[in-house]
């Protein structure tokens, strides 16, 4: 190097931890039957955690492991949401039966309350989704919610699940609109992920963007052929879609690559009870609309406004909600809207992530003309 060179140092940044993937991942039809050692490598005492419906479904694929491996487990419902109150049940059953690690059965909810009651109790847990209709079963992450069902805060694992176990077979009885959820939830990683990172130059965050865009790529490609067949090998990557890499990208990009505007409208919507009948990924899909319209009015944004068409025929096409009336929602008072639309811009609130300003008037109108024909309804900032 001459005198007259430099070398570029680099600035010190903050350290980031990063809670990427399960340990251990076993996925495939049968995949509980052939779980048994990897199952019982954790302890001998587990507590088995799920919803009333989940614990039944699964009973039948997990009991005969339990036995073979000769595990003293026991059960619990996890109550109606994972509430402070429902993990305050959770511990108490956990310390009765003494137990050395959580197995989490069910759905999102169900996943939520047996990770975190592992985290609290500082024991392993093994993860076994019982449909596809979100990647609760990956991820470092858990939602809590009010006894009423909405949404209060969410709180970061030490880790990842240490055994995710996915088994096809089991996925296939829950009911096809569970998958149609999942997809809604899964596909709404490139859209929140792209706007709120995708002129980042940090290359983990680079590729969870781009591992987002192939996410919806594979879900536009193949969702609607997965959902004529059940069980056939495009219904399975579908299922590894939704279930497993929309757990990657969240792993890999960290909370600014997990969740801005779409997740933010549902949020708001989980504070009207009138959206419980709905599907957690059922109002994250409708929220992508409200976040692109917003994209739409707001910032003059012509590639929103196609994204936007393009995904009402996607939407169409497969069965997810697009608009106010589809969630059931079409009778709620303007009242009840502005109390959804002030909580999903609350300061803590993620669509704050977007780069741009918005505010609960906004937001309103964005939420009542989703499918508005391209350039309709312009408001100013």
């Amino acid at each position: 190097m001459t005198q007259t060179q430099s070398t570029k140092t680099a600035t010190p940044t903050a350290i980031y931890s990063l809670t990427i993937a399960p340990a251990c991942v076993l996925r495939g039809l049968s995949a509980i039957a052939q779980a048994g050692d990897a199952i019982a490598r954790f302890g001998k005492r587990p507590l088995i955690v799920g919803g009333s419906n989940s614990l039944a479904a699964a009973q039948p694929y997990l009991q005969p492991i339990l036995e073979q491996q000769q595990l003293k487990s026991a059960e619990t419902a996890y109550g109606k949401d994972c509430s402070e109150t429902s993990l305050e049940t959770l511990r108490a059953a956990a310390q009765t039966h003494q137990a050395d690690f959580i197995i989490g059965v069910g759905g999102g909810k169900a996943l939520d309350a047996a990770k975190l009651l592992a985290h609290q109790c500082k024991i392993p847990i093994v993860t076994i989704p019982t449909s596809a209709a979100t990647c609760a079963a990956w991820t470092a992450l858990s939602n809590i919610y009010s006894e009423q069902g909405a949404f209060q805060y969410d709180v970061t694992l030490a880790r990842c699940p240490d055994l995710l176990i996915l088994d096809y077979g089991l996925i296939q009885t829950a009911p096809q609109r569970t998958l149609v959820a999942g997809i809604g939830d899964a596909i709404a990683k490139w859209y929140e992920a792209s706007v709120s990172s995708g002129h980042s130059e940090q290359t983990l965050i680079i590729s969870a963007v781009q591992q987002a865009r192939i996410l919806r790529d594979i879900l536009f490609q193949k969702s609607a052929t997965a959902l004529k067949e059940p069980g056939s090998e495009t219904w399975q990557e579908v299922t590894d879609a939704a279930v497993l890499l929309a757990g990657v990208i969240g792993g890999i990009g960290g909370a600014q690559c997990r969740t801005v505007a779409a997740h933010a409208v549902h949020n708001g919507l989980t504070h009207l009870l009138a959206s419980h009948g709905t599907l957690h990924g059922e109002k994250v899909a409708y929220g992508i609309l409200v976040q692109l319209r917003l994209e739409e009015m707001l910032q003059n944004n012509q590639l929103a406004a196609s994204a936007r068409q393009q995904l009402l025929k996607f939407y169409s096409e497969i069965g997810l909600p697009q608009t106010l009336d589809n969630l059931g929602l079409g009778d709620i008072t303007i009242t009840e809207l502005q109390r959804a639309a002030d909580i999903a811009c609350n300061p803590n609130s993620d669509i704050h992530r977007l780069p741009f300003k918005v505010v609960p008037q906004q937001l309103m109108a964005a939420m009542v003309s989703t499918t508005a024909p391209v350039g309709e309804l312009k408001i100013k900032n």
